[in-house]
C-alpha cells in the first residue's frame, strides 16, 4: 500500500524538538517498509496548495500524519488534516476537530470539566491584566475577585507543545491574584502567544499512552516520571530542559519507571479508566497520550491530552510499547489498520 508519511518541514538549524520530527518520520517509514508498504516522506509547510498538488501526484492510499506544527506555530497543526478531509484522503490518528480541541489546552480543559473529568483549576489571561477568567472548582468567579490567592500556579502556553517555554520560572507560588494576572499579561506580551495559569498539583507525575486495537483502544502500561534527585525548592516538573537538553540536570534526572508497588494498584487502574474516558470524550483515534499529576491524597488530575504524541524510538510512547511487549512495527500496523475501521 502506498503511504504518504506527512510531517512538518524542518529547517537545517531547527530546534531539537523540531529535528525530532524527522527522526520519527524516518522511523515510521522504516517500519512501514518492513510491513510491506511503500512509504513516501512528504514535508508540509503553510503552502497547503503545494501539499495538495504533491499528494495528488503521489496518489497515496493513506496518509500517516505526523505533523506537529506549521511555521513554528503548534496552533496550526490541524490544518494539513483539514486539507486531507477536503481531499477525502484517509489518514492515521485523530480528526481535525480532535486535534484542534486537544491542542488548545483551555478548550480541552473546558471539555474535561464539563464531562466531570478531574483537571486542575486555571486562570485565563484576557486582553487586560485586570480582567482574568478564573475556573475554580464548580464556581465561576467574576473578574477582579481574589480567586486562588496564595496558591501555587504554573504558567503555560495555550497552544505550546513539547514543554515550550516551560521552566522553573513558570511555577509561581504564594502570590496574590493581581500579581499572577500581571505575570500572565507579561508572558503573553513577551512571547506574543496566549497563555494561562494552571493550579500546580504538588505530587507525582504520570503519563499513560493509549493505542487502537482490534477491539477498541488499549491503555499501555502507565509510566511515572521520577524527581527523586531534585534539590529542595526546585519545581518538580517535566520542563523544556528535561525533554530536549540531554546534557542538562533536568534531562538526566527525570527517569521514567513502569514498576510499582501493590499499594499503587488502585491508582494505576484509575489512570487507565481516565485515559479511556479522554479517548472517548475527544473522539481520539490511532494513538494518544494523557498526562497526569497525582496529589498527596492519590487523586489524579488530567493535565492535558496529546492526540499525536511523538513516535520516535527513544520517546515515551515507544518505551510504553516495549513495556507492554508490543513491537514498534506492530504498533505502526495497528495505527494504520485503524484508518480502515
Amino acid at each position: 500500500m502506498r503511504v504518504a508519511v506527512l510531517h512538518n518541514a524542518v529547517a537545517a538549524d531547527a530546534l531539537p524538538e523540531d529535528q525530532d520530527t524527522l527522526v520519527q518520520a524516518n522511523a515510521v517509514s522504516r517500519a512501514l517498509t518492513r510491513l510491506g508498504h511503500d512509504p513516501q516522506l512528504v514535508s508540509c509547510t503553510l503552502d497547503l496548495s503545494a501539499l495538495q498538488t504533491e499528494l495528488k501526484r503521489l496518489g497515496p492510499e493513506v496518509v500517516f500524519n505526523l505533523v506537529e506544527s506549521l511555521a513554528d506555530a503548534d496552533s496550526l497543526l490541524h490544518l494539513p488534516v483539514a486539507l486531507l478531509d477536503t481531499m477525502r484522503l484517509p489518514y492515521t490518528g485523530s480528526s481535525t476537530e480532535s486535534l484542534f480541541i486537544t491542542t488548545h489546552k483551555l478548550l480541552g480543559k473546558q471539555c474535561m470539566r464539563r464531562a466531570g473529568l478531574p483537571t486542575p483549576d486555571w486562570v485565563k489571561c484576557e486582553r487586560r491584566p485586570s480582567s482574568p477568567v478564573c475556573a475554580s472548582g464548580d464556581r465561576r468567579l467574576a473578574s477582579g475577585t481574589s480567586c486562588g490567592d496564595g496558591l501555587t500556579w504554573i504558567i503555560k502556553g495555550v497552544w505550546d507543545q513539547g514543554s515550550r517555554g516551560l521552566d522553573d520560572d513558570a511555577v509561581v507560588a504564594n502570590v496574590p491574584m493581581d500579581d499572577l494576572r500581571q505575570r500572565l499579561w507579561q508572558r503573553c506580551s513577551d512571547t506574543g502567544r496566549p497563555c494561562f495559569a494552571e493550579q500546580f498539583i504538588e505530587g507525582r507525575e504520570f503519563n499513560l499512552a493509549v493505542i487502537s486495537g482490534p477491539n477498541g483502544p488499549e491503555p499501555l502500561p502507565p509510566a511515572e516520571i521520577e524527581f527523586n534527585t531534585f534539590p529542595s525548592g526546585k519545581p518538580k516538573i517535566v520542563g523544556y530542559r528535561a525533554k530536549w537538553c540531554d546534557d542538562c540536570f533536568e534531562y538526566q534526572n527525570t527517569p521514567r519507571r513502569f514498576e510499582f508497588d501493590d499499594s499503587d494498584t488502585n491508582l494505576l487502574q484509575r489512570l487507565r479508566v481516565l485515559s479511556l474516558d479522554c479517548w472517548r470524550l475527544f473522539g481520539l483515534r490511532g494513538w494518544a497520550r494523557v498526562d497526569f499529576r497525582v496529589d498527596a491524597a492519590d487523586q489524579p488530575w488530567i493535565l492535558e491530552v496529546n492526540a499525536n504524541p511523538c513516535l520516535s524510538p527513544d520517546a515515551g510512547f515507544a518505551a510504553a510499547l516495549a513495556r507492554a511487549s508490543m513491537g514498534y512495527d506492530e504498533a505502526i500496523r495497528r495505527i494504520l489498520e485503524d484508518t480502515r475501521r
